[in-house]
């Protein structure tokens, strides 16, 4: 069983900050079919197409029939752990200072026997599961539970260097104005988080639900507007030494397209989705990635939170979509940027929201409390994407299968 986590001591501000190192990140091209599953959650290898043969290590052509036609295909993950050891001395400074470090081998019930990160609760011989997570430099790698969950589970320190867990993290939500919010707020601190801080624009305008935001125990409101350069430095200069996870929630959304648009309207939206996102991470995000390795509290992750049509526009919200599509883009960069310190950054894709600028909208729409919930959950899970709502998660097939037929479904009038 594992120990549970305990929440650490106050840092003394002498102590020098362990410089950020990283696991082995080189990979074959094959290989990286493994990472983009491992983006999402998702447990896939490699499938022969002719034979059926499964897989493993990543190839370029099937170990039994030599065919190069290899799709990726989700995969049982159940099986048993035939072995494991301890790395105890390693010449990588990244698990040089982590030893020791499980690893072992899992015969997979779909065929082949695969190395894995082993986590403390696995018993040699026992049944276990294999799930797919992204490492500190980004790239897939596989790692073996026990069957059913068990208690603390998640304080595994292995598992937890493979995600971005709330426990006992320091959260900056960016806009507490937004209705996703409270329901933030409420949702990290049930997770463990240590203190949520929610940035607040124009503190000296009232605004539904400030009160029973500020009234949440261990919740505090700190003035930020993500369009004001000044106001984000300032904030990141108080802050942004001990932010470890930074929620990127600030959005301006009005409907229309482009003709007979608003140019002001979409200015702000590019103001709020993209320049903010800029400038939050131009003043946050080198004191951020300098704390990749500091212990218990290390900065882990950036979350933000787009509109699914980020990935193909609503003509509806045509500026809006416009808006999120460049943040898309921007946070790309920003993922880059971000891996040497072991950061990763969490895209949250969300269909049209229950708010009064979508009321025009026929359901279903997504509430700030889903939103919450899949941010909390892509956190846990240490993911890259996640895609919130029925709407989200059609956009996202639609769009895998078919993106020009998906644009002229948006865009030419189909139902």
């Amino acid at each position: 069983m594992s120990d549970p986590l305990s929440r650490p001591s106050k840092k003394n501000p002498q102590t020098p900050l362990r410089v950020p190192a990283l696991p082995p990140e080189a990979r074959s091209r094959a290989a990286m079919g493994l990472t983009a599953a491992a983006a999402e959650g998702r447990f896939a290898l490699q499938h022969c197409a002719e034979c059926g043969a499964v897989q493993y290590p990543p190839r370029d052509a099937c170990h039994a029939c030599l065919s190069v036609d290899l799709p990726w295909r989700d995969t049982d993950p159940a099986g048993t752990l035939l072995a494991d050891t301890f790395v105890r001395a390693s010449p990588n400074l990244y698990f040089r200072d982590r030893v020791p470090w499980r690893t072992g081998t899992v015969r997979l019930d779909a065929g082949p026997s695969i190395v894995v990160h082993v986590h403390g609760d696995c018993e040699r011989g026992a049944r276990v599961r294999v799930i797919s997570r992204l490492d500190r430099a980004g790239q897939g790698v596989l790692m073996a539970l026990p069957m059913e969950e068990t208690p603390n589970m998640a304080d595994d320190p292995q598992l937890r260097e493979l995600t971005a867990d709330p426990k006992h993290r320091r959260i900056l939500i960016t806009d507490a104005r937004q209705d996703t919010a409270p329901a933030l707020a409420r949702a990290l601190l049930a997770a463990g988080a240590a203190e949520i801080m929610v940035g607040e624009a124009e503190g000296w305008r009232p605004w539904p639900g400030r009160e029973r935001l500020a009234a949440m125990e261990g919740v505090s409101l700190l003035p930020l507007d993500v369009t004001d350069t000044a106001s984000v430095e300032t904030l990141a200069g108080e802050i942004g030494g001990k932010t470890d996870i930074l929620i990127n929630n600030a959005r301006f959304v009005r409907p229309g397209g482009l003709l007979g648009g608003d140019p002001g309207f979409a200015r702000q939206e590019m103001e709020v989705a993209y320049f903010g996102l800029m400038r939050l991470a131009q003043a946050f995000g080198p004191a951020m990635r300098g704390r990749g390795s500091d212990g218990v509290r290390s900065a882990v992750a950036w979350v933000n939170i787009l509109s699914a049509h980020a990935l193909s526009n609503d003509p509806a919200y045509g500026t809006f979509s416009a808006a999120n599509a460049a943040a898309l883009s921007l946070s790309q960069t920003l993922r880059a940027d971000l891996r040497p310190g072991g950061l990763r950054v969490l895209n949250v894709f969300a269909g049209p929201t229950e708010d009064d600028w979508h009321q025009a909208v026929p359901p279903p729409k997504v509430t700030g409390g889903a939103i919450a919930r899949s941010v909390v959950e892509g956190l846990r899970d240490g993911l890259e994407e996640v895609f919130c709502g029925d709407v989200a998660r059609d956009l996202r097939d639609r769009w895998r299968q078919a993106p020009k037929v998906l644009e002229r479904e948006l865009t030419g009038g189909a139902p």
